[in-house]
């Protein structure tokens, strides 16, 4: 498999990503499409639940995040949208990354529905 072309649409907004070839990350694409509520967490990133926990078998026990990065936190058990730059954490996975302006994420009070969808 090689790297997966994704879109992430907020209202009537849509940013362009891609998921990295990893075990991480196929469990990911195999849950797609999904619309999940994310909401802002620690005003560096957006998170919300899928509905099936992303597999870890494989992946590093952690990494940091750098801005727009896709990722998964794994005690957490949450699917996160980076804006801003997160250092090496152990539960951090890197999924892919937002390709493009992430600021989008940034000041989110409450939730909002965010679909994730494979592009065509």
């Amino acid at each position: 498999m090689s790297r997966t072309s994704i879109r992430i649409v907020i209202g009537d907004q849509t940013l362009d990503g891609t998921l990295s070839d990893n075990p991480a990350a196929r469990s990911l694409i195999e849950q797609l499409p999904l619309t999940l509520d994310f909401s802002d967490y620690g005003r560096q990133e957006v998170t919300a639940a899928p509905p099936a926990p992303i597999t870890m078998t494989g992946m590093p026990a952690g990494e940091s995040a750098p801005t727009g990065t896709i990722g998964y936190y794994a005690p957490g058990g949450v699917l996160v949208l980076y804006y801003t730059n997160v250092g090496r954490f152990n539960g951090i996975v890197r999924l892919g990354h937002i390709d493009g302006d992430v600021s989008i994420l940034k000041g989110w009070s409450g939730s909002r529905a965010v679909t994730i969808e494979l592009a065509e």
